[in-house]
């Protein structure tokens, strides 16, 4: 039946790839670069090694039957929650901003399974699935989406500002660029203490551009702190071409100005994730420094609940030839062509994180709405701090 399954979607993504050939292009380079009128030469001495060709059996690695089935059951549960976001956010239960990871599942969740529980994990403000790969709940997360006490920042973070120091998840940021310094002087806190630790910082592809991100890249090579730099690379930010935005394709090419070893990783294959950051891991530990990761992935939603999914940037066809290559319909036809989990053991877990999400969605509407007074918590260090002012007229 697997076997059936995967023939089927060979098929399917042959023939698109004769319909669309620009979008299929198997060098992760869109097939309109080259023709872009703004668009520079690639530099083809820059180009890293391909991703290995690997057996079914090889792709598995050091992980066992039970992780297997593990990330299978977090690529779900972070499919099914971000969809009931996105139903809670269309009736007006979450407002504010609202970035979902539909699609871009293979990168935080490959990521952070070649993480400890004691390692740290900062990310931009597209934050709700490396929420819940830290085990943060997933009530505290959707009662933080809904504004709610119960959430895991008290109501007061939403969708952009999560936080939970107990998973040492350290938070989704909104500034573009603004959570990689930070990361920096948490990985600089690690090797001055002499933690056996490692920081993983994501960014998405249009912060590459913002000097913090080239300071911070130079500093951690020059003190070569356990960094791990995370690109999340869907080509489009907020909305422009990458190769429209910057003169270089190539992000892991940027590491080369720092003398810092980098890698390209397939975004959308959860077992290439944690091949390329496991090894960024080893060597971050083993005091070797930092590691720039370009995960070339893509998100099948806009780029907010504001944004439209296709229509101004992209079509609906280029939407539609990259959901063939879906990480988690990718994932689920290894594990059945290897015998390690049935269809019915895949519905099984579904119709499980389906009911946990749902449960999400009831907690975080009977989570009451944070105390007036929490609007000064959190805000000063101490109580009595001299100019401290007080909106309510307080002293």
């Amino acid at each position: 039946m697997a076997e059936t399954q995967t023939k089927k979607a060979t098929k399917i993504v042959a023939e698109a790839e004769d319909q669309a050939p620009e979008a299929a292009a198997d060098n992760g380079v869109p097939g309109d670069y080259a023709n872009s009128p703004s668009a520079p030469p690639q530099d083809s001495s820059w180009e890293r090694e391909a991703k290995p060709h690997l057996t079914s059996r090889e792709r598995l690695q050091d992980l066992g039957e039970e992780e297997l089935r593990r990330i299978m059951y977090d690529m779900l549960l972070a499919r099914r929650f971000e969809e009931k976001a996105a139903e809670a956010y269309s009736v007006a239960k979450i407002g504010g901003f609202c970035h979902l990871y539909i699609g871009q599942e293979a990168v935080a969740i490959g990521a952070i399974h070649a993480l400890r529980e004691d390692d740290y994990v900062m990310t931009a403000y597209r934050e709700h699935v490396h929420a819940l790969q830290k085990r943060v709940d997933p009530n505290a997360i959707m009662a933080e989406l809904y504004g709610r006490s119960g959430g895991c920042s008290g109501g007061k973070g939403g969708s952009m500002h999560m936080f939970s120091a107990e998973h040492n998840y350290l938070g989704g940021h909104g500034i573009v660029g603004g959570q990689i310094p930070l990361a920096l002087g948490v990985a600089w806190k690690i090797k001055y203490r002499k933690e056996d630790r490692v920081m993983q910082v994501y960014l998405g592809e249009a912060a590459v551009n913002q000097g913090a991100f080239h300071e911070s890249l130079n500093m951690a090579a020059l003190w070569k702190l356990p960094l791990l730099v995370i690109v999340e690379n869907n080509r489009f930010g907020m909305g422009t071409a990458w190769e429209r935005a910057s003169s270089l394709y190539d992000i892991s090419q940027k590491a080369s100005a720092y003398a810092m070893p980098s890698a390209i990783a397939d975004g959308m294959d959860v077992l290439d994730m944690y091949r390329v950051t496991k090894e960024a891991v080893a060597r971050a530990r083993a005091g070797e420094g930092p590691t720039l990761i370009e995960a070339r992935t893509y998100r099948f939603v806009g780029h907010s609940m504001s944004d439209p999914v296709h229509g101004v940037y992209r079509t609906k066809e280029d939407v539609e030839v990259a959901k063939l290559n879906d990480p988690i319909r990718i994932y689920a036809n290894l594990l059945a062509e290897l015998n390690i989990l049935s269809q019915e053991e895949l519905e099984k877990i579904d119709a499980e994180v389906k009911q946990i999400s749902e449960q999400s969605l009831e907690f975080a509407d009977k989570s009451p709405e944070p105390d007036p007074a929490e609007l000064y918590r959190d805000i000063y260090a101490e109580e009595d701090v001299n100019g401290r002012l007080y909106f309510d007229g307080r002293r």
